[in-house]
Parts: C-alpha cells; structure tokens; sequence
C-alpha cells in the first residue's frame, strides 16, 4: 500500500515538476527578469477605439525560477465608454493591491499570458460592480497580508474575484499555486462557480469537486487532477493536458 501510493505521488506531482525543470532549463530565455520584456501581449485591442465594456483574467509563468511550479493571475476591466483599462495586481511590493502598475495585456516579466475568461458588452457590464465591490473589500488588502506560499499571493485574489461571479465559468490553471487559500476564510465551501465543492485545510492540502473546476487534488499548494466537462489532465509544473 505505501509502495503504491509513493508511486502515484512520484508520477503525479514529481514527475510533471521534473519535466517542467527540464523545460525551464534548456528553453528559458529570459536572462534577467529585471530587464525582462513587459510590453504588451497583443492581447487587448486598445481601449479607446473599443467602447464596449472588458473583462478578462488573465495568467502567466511568474519570476524566475517559481515558474517552473508556479503562475501569477491578475484582472483587467472597463467599463462601457471608458478610454482606459484598469489592471488589478495583487502583489508582495508595498501595498498588496496594485492598480495599472503594469501594461494590461503585458508580458509579466517575459513569459507571454494566457486568457483564463473573457467577457465583453453586456454580459461584461453586468459583472463590474461585483468585481470592483469585491477588489474594494478584499480581506488580504494590508501591508504584510501578502503570502507567497500558500497565500493569499496573486492567485488567492483572483480566485475571490471569480468566486463572487460565478458565471465567469472557470478556473484558474493547475499552476496557479494560492488560488486555493481559504480567500473567504472558510475551510469548507463552495467552488467559486458554485458548481460544487471544495475541501482546504489553509492551502496546504485540499480537495476540489466542481463541474467547472473539474476534480483537483492539493498537496502543498501543488494540484493534480483532471477535467471534466472539457476532458484533460491537470499535472502540477505543467498545467492542463487535453482538449
């Protein structure tokens, strides 16, 4: 019975963080992160010839070497008629919140993001005021509430945002490391879709049943699971495999 279960941890979470080194290793090209890329992704049309109103969350490898295990998540709106993004950060620097510190759609520190939900028009419009309600009330707002591991850091924020719309319809990715910090302070709840459940005990270990969130399993901020309304594997280090 040990046996078996040291096999599935070393081929379900050290194995995928192992090839995810490897990767790191022989393809990383990013030098110095302080001098790294930050433009922007491309990504977002610009906001002044667009009137409609914006939601996206986006995601990409954080800093350095965390990003062989770990991705940092942030929030871009705007509302109908407006000539700006605003781009919400949740970060160690200073105040934990950081609003436009950085491009919208920017490269963070030169890994390129990915878009984890897009809302536009109405349906984007109708989202706003719990958002911005939600990034004006976050509980981990203070200097020092900011966590690298296991949160609340960048993905804990996001993920309380997401949880106050569940008809966002997603999930962060498997690498997204805080996202399941207890953000509402509860070790038991509701998945932020509100499509089932989730079991947490202070981000160190947990269990996720969702229709949207699919089944993960977290083992010290590290998640493995699998989709299942959009069948794929969730492995940590590398993320989600499948359609």
């Amino acid at each position: 019975m040990f046996r078996t279960a040291l096999l599935v941890f070393v081929v379900v979470f050290l194995a995928p963080i192992a090839v995810s080194a490897a990767r790191y290793y022989w393809f990383n090209e990013i030098a110095d992160w302080r001098s790294a890329d930050r433009s922007s992704a491309g990504l977002l049309p610009p906001a002044a010839r667009n009137p409609e109103a914006v939601v996206r969350v986006f995601s990409a490898r954080t800093v350095s070497w965390r990003g062989i295990v770990a991705t940092h998540s942030w929030i871009v709106v705007k509302g109908a008629g407006e000539r700006a993004y605003q781009r919400f950060d949740y970060t160690a620097w200073g105040q934990p919140i950081w609003v436009d510190r950085f491009v919208p759609d920017g490269r963070w520190f030169g890994s390129l993001p990915e878009v984890i939900f897009a809302a536009d028009g109405p349906e984007a419009e109708r989202m706003l005021p719990r958002i911005r309600e939600t990034i004006a009330t976050y509980r981990y707002a203070e200097i020092g509430d900011y966590r690298l591991w296991p949160g609340p850091n960048s993905n804990t924020f996001v993920a309380a945002v997401m949880s106050a719309v569940p008809e966002m319809e997603a999930s962060l990715p498997a690498t997204a490391i805080g996202k399941d910090f207890p953000y509402d302070g509860r070790w038991i709840g509701l998945t932020p879709s509100r499509t089932g459940l989730r079991l947490n005990l202070g981000g160190y270990l947990g269990l996720t049943v969702g229709w949207v969130e699919g089944v993960e399993v977290n083992l010290l901020g590290a998640v493995a699971g699998f989709d299942i309304r959009r069948p794929g594997l969730k492995l940590p280090g590398i993320g989600r495999v499948g359609i």
